[in-house]
């Protein structure tokens, strides 16, 4: 039986009002559908199956997305050894139990027990924040890439913390390869083969590693293209990658990836990429058409628009039973929690804020909840790091687990059971399994789908309208410059083919057209280029 209930049931989305005949419910809002939201919601709609019965409790999830990403599997997904659909679990599918609002919650006033959130719906109603009432919460917004003040970092770089960032990442990498195969210009196609990864991180070095696998074999389909052709460069501003596998599966990791051909620069942080060209701290000046940005992650903004104390870093100050320090009915998990390491042999030490921590610490926290809403005493999370796996392409990883270290295929393996166990639904499960067997009696797939991105280009260049992007994917092209703006607005005076139209239709051998047209990260400078402004990067995998 719920001990306890401070609001009336209302719909999502609605101040609640007390309606005669309508029974006190106890609303539970899950601010977050990350691996926090999405793994606590499942777990209280089965610990709560009969007070969701009966009506006594509600469990509202609020979600920017209709989906939980699973981003260790982002690197696989990008390298195309997985559907981009089977690193995604759809919430409703599996939180159907619970009422999900797609929007972003803005503000919480605890103190009020009230949160704001906004939704497609009141954007394009223009009704601004809707008010939602709740009785506990559990604020799991998880985190957004951390960027620097880099020059040029906004305008060219792309992140590595969405599905979307990652199929466009590798659309991208195959149009570099088609650009360069198809110039005449040696300075265009040695930017279009150059590849700048910022972070040795898992997302960082994951990322990599696939892509330049997924890219090296992709070159024997090419005339004119050989894998030592292809220049990747790692940019890590330690002295080490890697750090959670330990410092010898880091060295290991970069003798691996130098016998690759890979450049690994230790040390070294990104100054400026600004006309697509990066420049390092070393000195060094890289024409490139590609800057991918994993230089870690920092707190959502909306943390700071609440009334719930933060610590420095701007992580909610948490108790080792997951609720918010001095407010009660607040709880929360993940990369948005400081929770201490009751395991750790240092006082003061904070759990690390990656996927192994998150999936447990939801289990407790799950239960915490029940036992608050029951009257019962709360669990201590207490969880000891294991160790951490990596992968490092096809068939090659690294591993600390245990205390026991492992390398090459040992560990490719076991990053793939162990990400394969924690990979929510059997459904899921089974789908990428199916595929990873296929994938390995199968070759690669290596079709670059870039114009989904842009599904309406060619329709509004058939219309007779200049299309509002190019028909190609350029969605890394800098924003118009005032020369272009110009040319859009003004009057078409003659029957003839736009410049848009006519620079779609130049001949892709002609050198100079494929440099006008590629707005790629690393582009040289041009007036004809389209942009739109992409996510900021993000993160490790926190792969366990």
């Amino acid at each position: 039986m719920v001990k306890a209930a401070h609001s009336r049931a209302t719909n999502p989305g609605t101040t609640p009002g007390t309606t005669p005949g309508t029974p006190s419910r106890t609303r539970i809002l899950v601010a977050g559908g990350g691996y926090v939201g999405m793994y606590t919601a499942i777990r209280l709609q089965q610990q709560l199956r009969r007070e969701l019965e009966r009506g006594e409790v509600e469990i509202v999830v609020v979600s920017p997305a209709p989906y939980m990403t699973y981003q260790p599997f982002l690197p696989e997904a990008a390298a195309g050894s997985i559907s981009p659909r089977h690193v995604v679990v759809p919430l409703r599918r599996v939180l159907n139990r619970c009422k999900i609002v797609i929007g972003e919650v803005r503000s919480v006033d605890h103190a009020k027990r009230t949160a704001s959130f906004t939704t497609l719906a009141s954007e394009e109603e223009g009704a601004g924040a809707v008010p939602i009432r709740y009785d506990e919460l559990v604020l799991a917004p998880g985190s957004i890439s951390r960027t620097l003040p880099v020059p040029g970092l906004a305008e060219y770089a792309i992140g590595f913390k969405t599905v979307e960032e990652a199929i466009g990442l590798r659309n991208h990498v195959i149009e570099q390869m088609d650009i360069a195969s198809s110039t005449r210009e040696p300075a265009l196609r040695d930017a279009a083969l150059t590849f700048v990864v910022v972070g040795g991180g898992y997302a960082g070095v994951e990322a990599l590693a696939e892509l330049e696998d997924m890219a090296r074999y992709a070159t024997r389909y090419y005339h004119n293209i050989k894998p030592a052709d292809l220049k990747w460069v790692l940019v890590e501003a330690s002295d080490r990658i890697l750090p959670e596998v330990g410092e010898a599966m880091g060295t290991y990791a970069i003798r691996e990836l130098r016998a690759r051909n890979i450049d690994v620069r230790l040390g070294t942080r990104l100054d400026s990429c600004e006309n697509r060209v990066a420049v390092l701290s070393d000195g060094s000046r890289l024409p490139t058409r590609t800057v991918v940005w994993t230089a870690g992650v920092k707190p959502a903004p909306v943390l700071a628009a609440t009334d719930l104390p933060l610590n420095e870093r701007g992580r909610l100050k948490c108790t080792a039973e997951l609720t918010v320090e001095g407010a009660e009915h607040a709880w929360s998990a993940g990369d948005a929690a400081a929770v201490p390491d009751v395991t750790a042999q240092v006082p003061g030490t904070e759990c690390a804020p990656n996927a192994q921590h998150a999936v447990r610490q939801t289990k407790v926290l799950a239960e915490n909840i029940v036992a608050s809403l029951r009257g019962q005493p709360l669990k201590t999370y207490a969880h000891k790091y294991v160790g951490s796996v990596a992968s490092l392409g096809l068939h090659k990883g690294v591993a600390h687990v245990y205390g026991r270290k492992l390398k090459g295929y040992p560990a490719w393996l076991m990053h793939r059971a162990y990400h394969l166990s924690r990979m929510p639904t059997f459904n899921r499960k089974a789908r990428i399994l199916a595929e990873w067997t296929l994938s390995g009696l199968f070759k690669r797939e290596i079709v670059s789908l870039g114009s989904l991105e842009h599904p309406r280009a060619e329709f509004e260049l058939a219309a007779g309208g200049v299309p509002s992007r190019p028909l190609a994917r350029r969605h890394e092209d800098p924003p118009m410059s005032a020369r272009e703006s110009r040319r859009r607005q003004a009057p078409r005076t003659g029957p003839g083919p736009s410049a848009a139209s006519a620079a779609a239709s130049g001949d892709a051998l002609g050198g100079t057209q494929g440099g006008t047209q590629g707005g790629t990260p690393g582009d040289t400078p041009g007036e004809d280029r389209r942009r739109r402004d992409p996510d900021a990067p993000g993160p490790g995998s926190g792969a366990g």
